[in-house]
């Protein structure tokens, strides 16, 4: 692998997204791993981040590595699986602060699991972690961004069901249940000016990722790629930051993967 598919692009050189600057900004699951680099580059573009996570000492270091932005971001203790917290988180900071302009739900778990081992209360568990806050979040949101002219709405999925990765099998429906999510809320919200898109990352090199994968896997994942850099969230950060500035003012109800060309 060359040195140029190897390193991510360096800060000076990234894209900058003027009509970010000031906005209003919701991150979900922001405190480390893809959400942490989300946070990172939507603050780099002079928005105003308030991001949700239960990862105190991860979420708190993100904040102040970040304490030199022009917005230092904003931190909530919000468990996503109690629907009426996370509406209440959301209407207050509303109330206090004003509509937010981009919704971005990252926040997921992709813990492995077979379906022998499949309960019930396992089904709801991971619908709860893995779906239901997306929508119940945009529908907190969706009101304020109405009445502010517009908004948007990234949705993160996966390219985990696209190829039927084993011992996913919640997981991967709710990621699938995420794209048909994105296009029903661009086709419910599209008149009133609020876009909804769906980013699908690859196989994005993480410290929780690394838990399931040796470098023998790695370099499997990355052999399997048509492009043969390892993806970080900053890649993903960088998809997410065209589709929520108004370059992509009529981008909406599609998926856009960032995956190497993963097959």
């Amino acid at each position: 692998m060359s040195d140029l598919q190897a390193a991510p692009l360096a800060q000076d050189l990234r894209a900058v997204y003027p009509s970010l600057r000031g906005k209003r900004v919701l991150i979900t699951g922001g405190g480390s791993g893809i959400g942490a680099g989300l946070v990172e580059g939507i603050v780099r573009q002079g928005a105003r981040v308030t991001f949700f996570d239960i990862a105190d000492a991860d979420s708190h270091a993100l904040v102040d590595s970040l304490a030199d932005a022009a917005h230092k971001p904003a931190y909530e203790h919000v468990d996503l699986t109690d629907v009426p917290a996370l509406q209440a988180s959301i209407e207050r900071l509303v109330d206090a602060e004003g509509a937010f302009d981009v919704l971005i739900n990252n926040a997921g778990n992709d813990d492995r699991h077979t379906i022998e081992q499949v309960t019930p209360d396992y089904w709801d568990n991971r619908f709860a972690v893995n779906l239901r806050h997306l929508f119940f979040a945009a529908q907190s949101v969706a009101p304020g961004m109405k009445a502010s002219g517009g908004g948007v709405i990234v949705n993160l999925g996966s390219i985990s069901w696209h190829l039927a990765l084993a011992e996913l099998p919640l997981y991967q429906t709710c990621k699938a249940a995420i794209e048909g999510l994105t296009r029903s809320l661009a086709r419910d919200l599209g008149a009133d000016n609020i876009r909804s898109v769906c980013i699908v990352p690859g196989n994005v090199k993480t410290p929780r990722q690394e838990k399931w994968y040796t470098p023998e896997g790695e370099a499997e994942i990355v052999g399997a790629q048509c492009l043969k850099g390892r993806l970080v969230p900053d890649d993903i950060a960088a998809m997410a930051l065209f589709l929520a500035s108004d370059d992509a003012r009529l981008v909406t109800s599609h998926e856009y993967f960032v995956d190497a060309g993963w097959r």
